[in-house]
C-alpha cells in the first residue's frame, strides 16, 4: 500500500514538473513550455533546461556561500576575475585548477618575488544592472571576503594583505607572502566581482537573497523549498547564453531525482545513488557521466580522546576497514580506495607510507601493543543524509567487533551532525570533503594543518605544520612537491584517519545536452551547455 501511495505521489510530482520546466527530450511535456514561459522573446526561442539538486542552496552571498547549491547559484550570475581552464582526460572535459584563464581581469603582472599582482580589467564590461565592472567594485568585493564568516579562511590562505584600485580599470593585490595557488583561490565563487553601487543602495542583507553580478544568467526566482529559475543576460560580455531558461529542481530524495530523469521530466541530475547507475545507462536517452572527483570519505578519530590519542589503536583501526566491501558492495564499484590524506587525483598525491589493508590479525597485534588487548567502546556519530555512510558504518562495526572493539553508532540529523563537528568534541564520525582548488596546500591547510579551519578531528604534529608552512612559500613545484610528500607520508603513517574511498562524481543528463564539463568544486555551469534541438 505503501508503494502505491508512493508512485501516485511521485506520478503526480513528475506531471507538476512537466507543466513548469522544459526538457532536452522533445517528446515530453516539459518541451513545450518554451512557448509558454515567461522568458524574453530571445530566451524563448532557445531550449530550456531543467536540473535536479537535493539541496535548496542557503545564501545567495557569494562570500558566504559554502554547499554546492549556494554554490551553483553564485557561479551562474557570477564572473570573477580569473578562471579555469579545460583539458580532455579519457574522452571527459574536466577543469584544469592549474591553468589560470582571464575572465573580469584580461591581464595581470606579477612583481619578481611574486608578492604583487596587478590586475587590468576588461574595458566595457558591464553588470546586469547596467553599472561599469570596475576596480572599485573589485576592491569591494574582495573586502567583503576578508570580513565574512565563510569566504574569510580563504581570504587567509590567498595571504591577501592589501587591495588596492590604482585607477578605474586597475588592481593591485599584495600578498603577505609569495603564494603558489593564489591565482587558483582567486578563481573559486567566493571571490566573485559584486556590483558595489547597488548593493551599497539596497543594504547590507541584499546579496542573501538577491545577486547583484555581471554573470550570464539572472535570477528570476528562488525559493529554497521548490527551485531556482534563471533567465540568461542577453547583453552578457561573453555573448548570450544557450540557453532560454534554467530551473534548478530541489528534490530531497534520491530515488526521485532518478525516477525524474529516467522519465525525462528533468534534462540532468546530480548526487546518483551508485547502485542507479547501471539502471539510468540503460536508458538510451541518457548519459552518465562518472567522473573521479577529488572528493574523499573518511573514518575520523579525535586524537585528542582516548583511546584515538594513541597511534597504535588508528593503525589498528585502519587495519579492521573492510575496504573491498565498502567499495563493491556499498559504492558498486563507484568509487576507488583512498589511500592517501590527499586525493590520487590531485597534483602532488603521494601514497608513500601507505601499508593498511584488510587485516584483523595485524589489528589485534596492535592493539596489543597498545595497551587495548581486550579491546574498548566508543562512540561513533553518524550524519544523516547519505546511505553511503550508513552501510559503511554497519560494515565497519561488524569488523570491529571481531577485534573486541565496540562501536555504538549514534545518529544525528545532518545539521546537528555539523554543529557538533564543530565542536571538536566528536569521539569519531565519517565525514566527505572536496578540495575545490585541486592542490595538497590547499587541501591539508584546511583538514590536516594544525590551524585549518576544518581540522575537526585536533590532529597536531608539528613537523606536519612546519613542512605545509614552507611548501605554502616555495615557488619551486619540484621542491614544493617533495615537502607535500614528506607531509603526506607523515600523517598516512600517524593515521589520524582511517582512509576509505573517493567518490566517482555521477551526472545524469540527457544525451542531447553538451557542453559539460566537471570541475573539482562540483559545480555544474550552465553558461557552457547547449541542448540539440
Amino acid at each position: 500500500m505503501k508503494k502505491v501511495k508512493l508512485l501516485s505521489t511521485l506520478t503526480a510530482f513528475s506531471i507538476m514538473l512537466a507543466g513548469c520546466a522544459s526538457s532536452a527530450n522533445p517528446q515530453t511535456p516539459a518541451a513545450t513550455s518554451a512557448a509558454e514561459g515567461t522568458a524574453a522573446p530571445a530566451a524563448a526561442a532557445k531550449p530550456f533546461l531543467t536540473v535536479a539538486y537535493s539541496e535548496g542552496g542557503t545564501t545567495l552571498d557569494p562570500a558566504e556561500a559554502n554547499d554546492l547549491t549556494s554554490d551553483t547559484l553564485v557561479l551562474a550570475a557570477y564572473d570573477q576575475l580569473v578562471t579555469y581552464g579545460i583539458k580532455a582526460d579519457n574522452g571527459a572535459n574536466i577543469a584544469n585548477t592549474e591553468d589560470i584563464k582571464p575572465m573580469l581581469a584580461e591581464s595581470w603582472e606579477t612583481s619578481g618575488d611574486n608578492t604583487v599582482y596587478t590586475f587590468k580589467l576588461k574595458p566595457g564590461v558591464k553588470f546586469q544592472s547596467g553599472n561599469p565592472v570596475d576596480a572599485d567594485s573589485v576592491v569591494y568585493s574582495l573586502d567583503r571576503v576578508a570580513k565574512s564568516s565563510s569566504g574569510s579562511f580563504l581570504y587567509g590562505m590567498a595571504a591577501i594583505k592589501t587591495v588596492t584600485a590604482k585607477d578605474d580599470s586597475t588592481v593591485e593585490i599584495a600578498l603577505t607572502n609569495a603564494n603558489h595557488n593564489f591565482l587558483q583561490i582567486l578563481a573559486m565563487y567566493t571571490f566573485s566581482i559584486v556590483d558595489k553601487k547597488s548593493v551599497e543602495a539596497q543594504g547590507a542583507d541584499y546579496l542573501k537573497t538577491h545577486a547583484a553580478g555581471s554573470g550570464p544568467f539572472t535570477l528570476e526566482k528562488w525559493d529554497p523549498a521548490t527551485e531556482a529559475v534563471f533567465t540568461p543576460n542577453e547583453d552578457y560580455w561573453q555573448g548570450a547564453p544557450k540557453l532560454g531558461k534554467v530551473t534548478m529542481k530541489f528534490t530531497k530524495e534520491a530515488s526521485n531525482r532518478v525516477l525524474l530523469l529516467n522519465k525525462g521530466d528533468v534534462d540532468m541530475a546530480i548526487e546518483i545513488p551508485p547502485k542507479d547507475v547501471d539502471s539510468l545507462k540503460s536508458n538510451s536517452n541518457l548519459t552518465v557521466a562518472s567522473n573521479a572527483s577529488n572528493r574523499i570519505l573518511f573514518f575520523a578519530m579525535n586524537n585528542k580522546v582516548k583511546p584515538f590519542d594513541n597511534e597504535k589503536v588508528r593503525q589498528a583501526i585502519n587495519y579492521a576497514i573492510p575496504y573491498d566491501e565498502l567499495l563493491t558492495g556499498v559504492m558498486y564499484g563507484q568509487a576507488k580506495q583512498m589511500k592517501s590524506s590527499v586525493a590520487s587525483n590531485t597534483p602532488g598525491f603521494s601514497d608513500a607510507g601507505y601499508v593498511y589493508e584488510h587485516n584483523l590479525d595485524k589489528a589485534k597485534e596492535l592493539l596489543k601493543e597498545a595497551g587495548y588487548e581486550k579491546g574498548f567502546t566508543f562512540d561513533f556519530t553518524l550524519g544523516s543524509g547519505f546511505d553511503d555512510w550508513e552501510d559503511d558504518a554497519v560494515l565497519i562495526q561488524a569488523e570491529l567487533a571481531k577485534i573486541g572493539v565496540t562501536m555504538n553508532i549514534n545518529k544525528l540529523a545532518r545539521a546537528q551532525f555539523l554543529e557538533q563537528q564543530k565542536t571538536k568534541n566528536l569521539t569519531s564520525y565519517i565525514s566527505k570533503w572536496t578540495s575545490f582548488v585541486n592542490d595538497p596546500g590547499y587541501h591539508l591547510g584546511f583538514l590536516m594543518y594544525g590551524k585549518g579551519s576544518s581540522n575537526y578531528n585536533n590532529y597536531q604534529n608539528a613537523e606536519v605544520d612546519k613542512l605545509w608552512e614552507q611548501a605554502n612559500t616555495e615557488t619551486d613545484a619540484t621542491k614544493r612537491a617533495e615537502l607535500y610528500k614528506q607531509a603526506q607520508e607523515i600523517i598516512t603513517t600517524e593515521a589520524p584517519w582511517a582512509y576509505l574511498y573517493e567518490y566517482n562524481r555521477i551526472v545524469g543528463m540527457n544525451n542531447k545536452i553538451s557542453g559539460y564539463a566537471f570541475y573539482p568544486d562540483e559545480v555544474i555551469r550552465f553558461y557552457p551547455l547547449s541542448i540539440q534541438e
